[in-house]
C-alpha cells in the first residue's frame, strides 16, 4: 500500500467521490473481504462487490489474498493507498492555471499555483512510484501572526526579495545536466476552523 495515491483520471476521481465508495476506501486501509465490509457498513455483500469492482477498475483497491470458504473463494482487498489526492489534471482545461490569473496577490492566483503544484508533483509521484524511486522535493511550512496589514505587506516584500536573491544565486541556465525546479512560497491567512 502506498502512503499517498494520486488520482489523475476523471473517471477514477468520480469513482472515489461516490459516498459509499469513499467509505469503502476508508474502511479498506485494513484489508477486508466483501462479507466483512458488508457487516461493517450494513449493506448487502453483492452491492459491496459491485463497488469494489468499480474501485479495482481504477486501481484504487488491490487484491491482498484469496481464500477458500466452503464452495466459494473469498477475496480480501485493501485500498491501494492510505490516502488520496485528486489532481487538478482530472479537470483538463478547466483546471486552475496561474497564467490565467496573474495577480500574485489574489487568492485565485494562490489556488491556481497550489493546483499546479498538486498536478505537477502528483505526476512526478505517479511516475516515480511506477519505477520504485523517490521524488526529490522540499517544503517549508510555518505560521506567523502579523500585527498590521503594513507588517504583512513588508513581510511579503522582504520574502519576495529573499527568494529572488536565492533563486538568482543558484539558477544556472547553462547547466547541461541541470534539471529545472519550481519554487513556490505562499502566505495566506489561516482558515478559522484550522485555528482551533
Amino acid at each position: 500500500m502506498q502512503e499517498l495515491g494520486v488520482i489523475d483520471q476523471a473517471a477514477a476521481a468520480e469513482a472515489s467521490l461516490d459516498p459509499m465508495r469513499a467509505r469503502l476506501l476508508a474502511e479498506l486501509v485494513e484489508p477486508a473481504s466483501a462479507s466483512g465490509l458488508a457487516a461493517r457498513v450494513g449493506i448487502p455483500r453483492q452491492k459491496i462487490n459491485y463497488h469494489l469492482r468499480v474501485l479495482a477498475e481504477h486501481g484504487l483497491v488491490e487484491l491482498v489474498e484469496e481464500r477458500r470458504r466452503g464452495n466459494m473463494t473469498e477475496r480480501v482487498m485493501r485500498a491501494s493507498a492510505a490516502s488520496y489526492v485528486i489532481s487538478p489534471a482530472t479537470l483538463g482545461s478547466l483546471a486552475p492555471d496561474p497564467g490565467r490569473a496573474p495577480d500574485r496577490l489574489s487568492a485565485r492566483w494562490l489556488i491556481a499555483v497550489a493546483a499546479r503544484t498538486v498536478r505537477e508533483v502528483g505526476a512526478l509521484l505517479v511516475g516515480a512510484t511506477a519505477v520504485g524511486k523517490r521524488v526529490a522535493t522540499f517544503a517549508a511550512d510555518g505560521e506567523v501572526r502579523f500585527a498590521t496589514a503594513a507588517d504583512r505587506a513588508a513581510f511579503a516584500e522582504e520574502l519576495a526579495d529573499a527568494v529572488t536573491r536565492l533563486v538568482s544565486k543558484y539558477h544556472d541556465e547553462s547547466a547541461p545536466s541541470g534539471r529545472p525546479h519550481r519554487v513556490v512560497v505562499a502566505v495566506h491567512p489561516i482558515h478559522r476552523e484550522e485555528e482551533s
